[in-house]
């Protein structure tokens, strides 16, 4: 008889969207479970250290980074997010504030205002399309989805106060001294990964994922893309971290998180 993994998945939970990502992930786990996969999941909101270390894999929702960051400081919650994912290097999703909090620099903010978690070689360009009101929908084509049923149907995704990914930096030991340097930008802290954590984990490029190719300039955006003449860095991975720019959550769609938890599954087996 085939022993049934038992995985559990957190969503952070100190403010945004976090139920919303728990009902797709309960939708996603249905799928992928119908098409063969053995692995039983938890769903569990993340709150506290010791709920953290009960997690295989973590979500870092959409919302106010800053309030995110903040709170997980006053809670003593900060410093056990950074072991989980550079150190333990634990598969671990950020969408929007997600995302800007996975990355290693984020420009636009006042030092001191905002502490990151780091794991994504990326610097982040806060706020790119604009205010709330500058909120937008559109269709993305994304293809790594290409696998999964009807994963060549357009993604409708949601951008609230939407971050990219501005540069990709170069991996360097340490901190990125280059990028704290530069006026309004944060660094995350370094910390190195545990000597058993496979390499592949560890020295791996940023992937970009997916870009936004926009045919009318939304009120707000700022510089140019420095890496990319495709368009806007909208979706990264590298080693246990992804991130995206825009709200899965915030839709009826599982497709990501179905992707995602296959991605969870890959990484444990390795």
């Amino acid at each position: 008889m085939t022993q049934v993994e038992q995985l559990t998945v957190g969503v952070l939970a100190l403010q945004g969207a976090f139920s919303e990502h728990i009902q797709l992930l309960r939708k996603a786990a249905v799928t992928l479970n119908a098409g063969g996969a053995t692995a039983q999941w938890k769903f569990t909101e993340v709150r506290t250290a010791e709920e953290l270390a009960s997690c295989d894999a973590l979500i870092v929702p959409g919302g106010e980074s800053t309030a995110i960051s903040l709170v997980a400081a006053r809670n003593g919650l900060l410093d056990n997010l950074r072991d989980f994912v550079k150190v333990k290097r634990k598969p671990t999703w950020g969408t929007c504030a997600g995302l800007i909090l996975l990355a290693e620099s984020a420009n636009r903010t006042k030092k001191g205002g905002q502490e990151l978690i780091g794991g994504l070689d990326v610097r982040v360009n806060r706020n790119h399309f604009g205010r709330q009101t500058e909120s937008f929908t559109t269709n993305i084509e994304l293809p790594f989805l290409s696998s999964l049923p009807e994963g060549n149907i357009p993604y409708h995704a949601i951008f609230i106060r939407a971050p990219v990914v501005e540069k990709i930096l170069p991996h360097v030991e340490g901190i990125q001294t280059k990028e704290a340097e530069r006026d309004d930008t944060v660094v995350a802290p370094s910390l190195q990964p545990e000597e058993q954590v496979p390499r592949d984990l560890i020295n791996t490029e940023v992937e970009v994922m997916a870009s936004l190719i926009r045919t009318e300039k939304h009120p707000g955006t700022v510089q140019p893309n420095e890496t990319s003449s495709g368009g806007d860095i909208i979706a990264v991975r590298q080693g246990n971290c992804f991130g995206t720019s825009f709200h899965p959550e915030l839709t009826d769609d599982p497709r990501i998180h179905v992707w995602w938890l296959q991605e969870i599954l890959q990484t444990l087996h390795k």
